[in-house]
């Protein structure tokens, strides 16, 4: 890939992790800045094709490693038959990172992990804290069933107060939602596609309009596989899907011990900030700060990347 913006650290590549060959986007103008590895949400939904949206800032104080992770993206175009499971995703994660403190040598890396990264994430720093300088989530998951039943109840609220028919016709037809357990299967999956479209409406989460397919078309790495990828992302991460159902962090106690910051969209309410912003108060960890973004939902770094920046820049000072 051509280095059309003379970046230091502009780098594309697959590596071999964990028996495959996985996708990693190195980007970075300084080898001193902490490295910050991005962990996409999804399960599935690689970010790596949307840096141009948000990043550009944040690569003056850190060095932002892109991971299609197995199931997702580039990472799944080169091995659709090696799916994911989450045993297998933490076991990727930890040579991912044991790749990169070596490349760039430094002792620990910094995780921001958002959505379905911040699943990811909170349980990686239980397990390997010593790999870890700190710990950011964005549209952070705490309970995977208190989501979508919180979530659900904020857009059936405004759709009434809107008088909307026609939405709340929609919200009708979709019936009990999401039921006492989640189980990812096609009905599960069409009733939760129909709730997001009525959440991105009223934004209060992703919609995916055609700004994000030309940010998406912008980029340097894009490549029509990577639409195809996409599309099979349901079906790659079925194992995965079974883990998310019954994700809650509050089965265990919210003793941390690396740092941990929060960076939440104010009206996030594809997973609601409201319930992050409870945990948070629980946390007991070496540090901890949480920053509330107004007026975004859950693409808060692509909605407002100069508020997201300013927080990354006090984290950093912080963790200096």
């Amino acid at each position: 890939m051509k280095n059309k913006f003379n970046k230091l650290i502009y780098l594309d590549e697959y590596v071999s992790i964990n028996g495959i060959e996985q996708f990693l986007f190195h980007l970075g103008t300084s080898y001193d800045n902490p490295v910050m590895l991005f962990l996409h949400g999804g399960p599935g939904s690689a970010e790596s094709l949307f840096t141009g949206a948000f990043q550009e800032k944040w690569e003056k104080v850190y060095t932002v490693v892109h991971w299609d992770q197995r199931g997702a993206g580039k990472t799944l175009t080169k091995n659709p038959d090696k799916l994911p499971t989450i045993d297998l995703m933490l076991q990727d994660l930890f040579e991912v990172i044991q790749y990169l403190k070596k490349k760039y040598s430094k002792q620990k890396i910094v995780i921001l992990g958002h959505s379905w990264g911040s699943v990811l994430g909170s349980v990686f720093i239980r397990k390997y804290p010593q790999e870890i300088a700190y710990y950011i989530g964005t549209g952070q998951v705490v309970n995977m069933l208190e989501n979508e039943q919180v979530g659900y109840n904020k857009v059936k609220e405004l759709i009434e107060q809107a008088g909307d028919e026609k939405s709340m016709k929609k919200l009708e037809l979709i019936g009990e939602y999401p039921g006492n357990k989640i189980v990812f299967d096609k009905e599960f999956l069409k009733k939760c596609n129909k709730v997001r479209k009525l959440q991105g409406k009223y934004k209060l989460g992703m919609k995916i309009d055609l700004a994000i397919w030309i940010t998406m078309f912008k980029s340097p790495i894009f490549k029509f596989s990577d639409i195809i990828a996409f599309m099979k992302i349901s079906k790659a991460n079925q194992k995965v899907h079974s883990f998310l159902g019954d994700f809650n962090l509050r089965t265990e106690l919210p003793e941390y011990k690396v740092p941990i910051y929060y960076i939440l969209g104010g009206n996030d309410w594809q997973v609601p900030y409201v319930i992050a912003q409870k945990y948070f108060e629980e946390i007991n960890a070496p540090n901890k700060k949480i920053f509330l973004i107004p007026d975004t939902g859950h693409m808060t770094m692509m909605e407002k990347p100069d508020l997201f920046f300013d927080a990354l820049l006090e984290i950093n000072k912080i963790e200096e």
